[in-house]
């Protein structure tokens, strides 16, 4: 175990000490991501959450994009085409597209996706294949986003439930306090970078809400160990203590965490950034 020890037993950060400065620039980037998300450049959404067509498509040789945006482009139809992954494939997404008169906006969607494969198929030839074919009405895009919040909220809810029986309830109001704040941030550098925000972001945040929570449990366990052992220590210096005992832990698996996200990132390919 001695090997594993990353940071030393005589370590002693005085966390409280700076915690006006980390305070500071906590709340700094919590009110910046709430810009960035509401006022801009905002929240990028993807089909899931907007409504809308995606196609992905292959073909046995390169596919020409500027041929394909032609025509795709002919038919009336705003999309946006691009590579993905071999020169082979292409994916092709579009908002939802208005319905004439008289006819469902549902049923629309699904005239427009024939259309387009139809002319994929004038265009690359009978051998291309569509590999995925999502289309997501403006019914289930707002059904979607219900259910994308409902979770949130639900997972944040319960967690708090769960330490508020554990502990005491002001040590669960600092723990979703905690997780908000993760959360925030996290939506904001998603808006920040305008990345798609999609129902896999959805899962993300609440893998960081689960991480969040993880850490608060972690550090709540200790300093209630703590406050049994040490009843005369002053509370700084018994959460200073707390949070070098388990300092190991939170670099360990924070470090593991990251190695894995890097090798997905690295190795993932055009799949993740879709």
């Amino acid at each position: 175990m001695k090997l594993l020890k990353l940071i030393p037993d005589e370590t002693k950060i005085p966390f409280t000490k700076y915690r006006w400065y980390a305070l500071v620039i906590t709340l700094a980037a919590f009110f910046a991501s709430l810009f960035a998300i509401f006022v801009y450049p905002g929240l990028n959404y993807g089909v899931d959450f907007r409504g809308g067509i995606t196609l992905e498509l292959t073909d046995r040789q390169p596919v020409d994009v500027p041929s394909v945006r032609g025509a795709i482009s002919a038919l009336g139809v705003e999309a946006t085409v691009q590579q993905f992954g071999a020169p082979e494939k292409v994916k092709i997404v579009t908002g939802i597209v208005d319905a004439e008169a008289g006819q469902d906006k549902d049923a629309a969607q699904q005239v427009v996706v024939g259309r387009i494969q139809d002319a994929m198929r004038e265009t690359l030839g009978d051998d291309v294949v569509f590999d995925r074919r999502e289309v997501v009405s403006p019914t289930v895009s707002g059904e979607l986003v219900r259910r994308g919040v409902l979770a949130v909220v639900l997972a944040t809810a319960m967690m708090m439930a769960y330490i508020w029986f554990r502990y005491q309830l002001q040590w669960g109001a600092g723990a979703v306090i905690g997780v908000v704040h993760d959360t925030v941030i996290t939506i904001g550098l998603v808006a920040l970078f305008q990345f798609s925000f999609d129902l896999n972001v959805i899962a993300a945040i609440l893998t960081v809400i689960g991480y969040s929570v993880n850490d608060t449990v972690v550090v709540y366990d200790r300093i209630r160990e703590n406050l049994r052992k040490y009843k005369k220590m002053p509370l700084n210096e018994l959460i200073d203590l707390s949070l070098n005992e388990t300092l190991t832990r939170t670099v360990v698996t924070g470090g593991t965490s990251i190695l894995a996200l890097a090798a997905l990132v690295i190795f993932g390919g055009e799949v993740l950034r879709g």
